[in-house]
């Protein structure tokens, strides 16, 4: 069986004929995950490698696998799928996306929550890219093309601050400074109940889910993952939080907090108390990138820019304040 694109995605080009690929599993792949395992054989994304193993497109030593299984070693691998053509900037308004700073080099926006960083297969809402290819913005830099200047993102449902990379010079720099860790990243959150302590860090590796894909989760496997955090505000039944990140995870805030059993208000997906939730008037997790500041890759200087709460967690603020 082959997987064909997925409807409702733009595409660059018609698919090419089905591929195949057989060769045997390398040592270093032993008991890897089926579609961990694919992905970095082949440069799929994780996700597709697992829409081909759904698909019946995955075998070993002539036995079909599910994307949980495990690769052994020196064992026949065969693949076979339809490539998925490549997805395109599409160019959309998005009047509540700000820009907060431009220049030849780099633009600073402020993300609404419901925006994506860049376009994927299976997701169909607005980007940061389109929006910008809306406003007349261009982006020119090496790699994918959906992901142009692209050197960070945001969950889609998290707001605030991100940096584009506009020029090549940009993109390369400010990819080495969030990979070295030289970019201060700040967020607030409002969390359920109080931490104990009200300030510490959380150093704990997070890694792909074991039975939720779509889902992070603390496992021994996973990466290394380092947040600190402070209470800035308490409430009867929730906190505010500052929390400056020392790496940039995927879902590292919400696993995190989440672990330590207090959810972001609102992140029904790592269990937010619904009710809770309903109450503050909240449909996504109460996250926000506040502040972010680097060195610019133009001249070196220290820049640093400012996010305000956006009206949704501000009336939630104020909902929890006024209890």
């Amino acid at each position: 069986m082959l997987v064909s694109p997925t409807p409702g995605i733009r595409s660059t080009a018609v698919p090419e004929p089905s591929d195949h690929r057989s060769l045997p599993v390398p040592d270093g792949l032993d008991g890897t995950r089926v579609d961990a395992g694919v992905a970095k054989l082949l440069g799929f994304s994780r996700s597709f490698a697992a829409e081909v193993a759904a698909a019946g497109g995955i075998c070993l030593d002539g036995r079909v696998l599910d994307k949980s299984d495990r690769l052994s070693a020196g064992a026949w691998l065969e693949v076979a799928w339809t490539p998925k053509a490549p997805v395109e900037i599409v160019p959309v308004e998005v009047p509540e996306l700000g820009i907060v700073y431009d220049d030849d080099d780099i633009v600073v926006v402020d993300k609404p929550a419901g925006v994506a960083a860049h376009p994927s297969i299976g997701w169909e809402g607005p980007t940061v890219l389109g929006a910008l290819a809306g406003a007349g913005f261009r982006i020119s830099t090496s790699g994918a093309a959906e992901r142009a200047g692209i050197v960070h993102r945001l969950d889609a449902g998290t707001s605030g601050l991100m940096v584009v990379a506009k020029s090549e010079h940009a993109y390369t720099a400010l990819k080495r400074a969030f990979h070295d860790r030289e970019v201060e990243k700040i967020y607030h959150a409002v969390v359920q109940g109080h931490p104990d302590p009200l300030a510490g860090t959380i150093d704990a590796p997070i890694g792909r889910h074991p039975r939720a894909d779509w889902k992070f989760a603390i496992t021994a496997s996973g990466k290394p993952s380092v947040t600190h955090y402070e209470t800035i505000e308490a409430f009867p039944a929730a906190s505010l939080l500052e929390i400056h990140l020392e790496t940039g995870r995927t879902h590292q805030i919400r696993v995190h907090m989440a672990a330590q059993r207090h959810p972001c208000i609102g992140d029904s997906m790592y269990g937010a108390d619904p009710t809770l939730s309903s109450r503050v008037g909240l449909t996504r997790q109460w996250l926000h990138a506040r502040q972010l500041a680097f060195a610019h890759p133009a001249d070196g200087r220290w820049v640093t820019f400012t996010s305000s709460y956006p009206d949704d967690l501000q009336h939630a603020l104020d909902v929890l304040r006024d209890v």
